[in-house]
């Protein structure tokens, strides 16, 4: 597979067309992997987001009206064009964030996995039916569409995270505005022209580039019913509260700091093979990445040096190249911030095992590259253990027993994503009951669930009521109405002013 290597300018997708939109401000699009910068974004206004909703909102009575089993069969053939493009799209991810091409390979299988699952919308929107709750009379509910809703979807998961939305919100019968990261925003054109081509109508999928001000525009549009965001706390905060003042529903996703445990009888070639993986893999830039290793009793001493040897001995390169582990980083100033974070843990006291800083790439110099970096002793009140870096930086924390490591990781803010590694099925059992954390891993690192389970985290790592995809995501898309009926020939004379009840 050879690298992407288009040099247009990224354009907005509104009405089934590429369109340059109304402003005149661009940004660049870098390759993290070469510090060039081969593409231009045209950063859009809120006259484009207007433009957008416009033709969303011409376009959703007919959609909504298409039966179910329609609708799913577009989703089949985006399906099948997905399946049949998905190393296409997943250049284009390497080329614009940098992740390693087998990784990029795998977010575009998991976003397929959520295509597939809204394929059943037929089965998911059936709602209940109670003949005779009273005498002559039947109760039933129905989940019907919100009309035009929109995504604001983060760049570690160009392809992957819009998937979580866009096709379970299509599927139900609205229509979608994504407002995809401007860091790596080509995906989301190759997706929208494979849903033209599957033959979803014009209007019912459009792409607005952008920043903040596109951001605001949609929060603040009348004729946007909700917004599903995935991003950093600070700005999931913001998304949820305004958006809801603007009387929306909202999904928002926030930051995560998520620790595994390591118990004194877990496979310690299993914990390390996960430690690594999980907290190496895509350069640490996953919101469900393992930045924590938990280290119970005697496991330190025993585990530190083999993660030492493995943090050294990372592949990192283009990630376009077949060895590569690890690649860059998003962009210079992503590095600039994971390498002021590892200062500050040495500044802190913590032990720096290895130093990833000032890694450089032969052929690559001018790059976005870090190396793996891991500290040992690190202590609650740091700034590497309480704040959420992304980059390659695994903080190892030492507990005394299995209650400390527990009391631990609920004490933290966010509450994202876990794991725990024993051979014990009691501590198993106990970890999964107790630990304050939306989504856990049992000798599992990255404890993402599959498409028909729903994705999400607790405390500030969820604002809203309800998780991504899954049968939730139905539930989020979608609002139940409640129809009671009967007929006049089970009707008796007269006004009643008692509160009706069951006769």
């Amino acid at each position: 597979m050879q690298a992407y290597s288009d040099t247009a300018d990224v354009t907005h997708f509104i009405h089934g067309e590429p369109v340059r939109g109304a402003g005149e401000r661009t940004q660049a699009v870098f390759n993290p992997a070469t510090g060039e910068r081969p593409r231009k974004l045209l950063l859009g206004e809120s006259a484009d987001v207007d433009t957008a909703v416009a033709s969303a909102k011409r376009a959703f009575p007919k959609w909504r009206d298409t039966a179910p089993i329609r609708r799913a069969r577009v989703m089949l053939r985006f399906l099948e064009l997905m399946n049949r493009h998905g190393d296409e799209l997943a250049a284009i991810i390497t080329a614009e964030h940098g992740k390693v091409f087998s990784d990029a390979q795998g977010e575009v299988a998991r976003g397929i996995d959520v295509i597939e699952f809204a394929c059943g919308i037929p089965q998911l929107l059936k709602g209940d039916y109670t003949e005779q709750v009273s005498t002559g009379m039947d109760n039933w509910t129905t989940r019907q569409p919100l009309g035009v809703v929109a995504g604001i979807t983060p760049f570690n998961f160009p392809c992957m995270v819009p998937c979580w939305m866009f096709p379970v919100a299509i599927a139900a019968g609205n229509a979608f505005i994504l407002k995809p990261s401007e860091r790596d925003p080509s995906a989301s054109l190759f997706m929208a022209k494979l849903l033209k081509e599957a033959g979803l109508p014009d209007g019912i999928f459009n792409v607005v580039q952008g920043d903040k001000v596109v951001v605001d525009a949609l929060l603040t549009h009348p004729d946007v019913k909700a917004i599903s965001f995935v991003g950093s706390t600070p700005i999931a905060n913001y998304i949820y509260e305004t958006g809801a003042k603007h009387g929306k529903r909202v999904q928002a996703l926030g930051g995560a700091k998520n620790h595994m445990v390591v118990m004194p009888d877990a496979d310690l070639d299993q914990a390390v093979d996960a430690l690594v993986g999980a907290g190496y893999g895509s350069a640490g830039e996953r919101c469900m990445a393992i930045s924590v290793a938990v280290l119970v009793g005697d496991v330190a001493d025993k585990i530190i040096p083999r993660l030492a040897e493995r943090a050294r001995s990372l592949i990192v390169k283009n990630g376009m190249e077949p060895d590569a582990e690890m690649g860059p980083v998003v962009t210079r100033q992503a590095l600039e911030r994971i390498e002021g974070y590892i200062a500050t843990g040495v500044e802190e006291g913590a032990k720096l095992v290895v130093d990833g800083r000032g890694l450089k790439v032969e052929g690559h110099e001018d790059g976005f590259f870090t190396g793996g970096t891991l500290f040992d002793n690190v202590t609650p009140d740091m700034r590497i253990y309480k704040e959420e870096i992304f980059g390659p930086v695994l903080a190892c924390v030492r507990a005394k027993d299995f209650s400390e490591a527990v009391e631990l990781v609920n004490a933290h803010e966010f509450g994202n994503g876990v794991a725990c590694y024993t051979r014990d099925g009691h501590i198993a059992r106990e970890f999964g009951r107790h630990i304050e954390v939306g989504m856990v891993g049992i000798n599992v690192p990255i404890p993402v669930p599959m498409a028909w389970h729903g994705f999400g985290g607790w405390k500030r790592s969820l604002f809203g009521d309800t998780h991504a995809y899954g049968e939730e995501g139905v539930r989020f898309y979608t609002r139940q109405k409640s129809i009671m009926q009967r007929w006049p020939e089970s009707t008796e004379k007269g006004a009643e002013f008692a509160m009706p009840t069951a006769k």
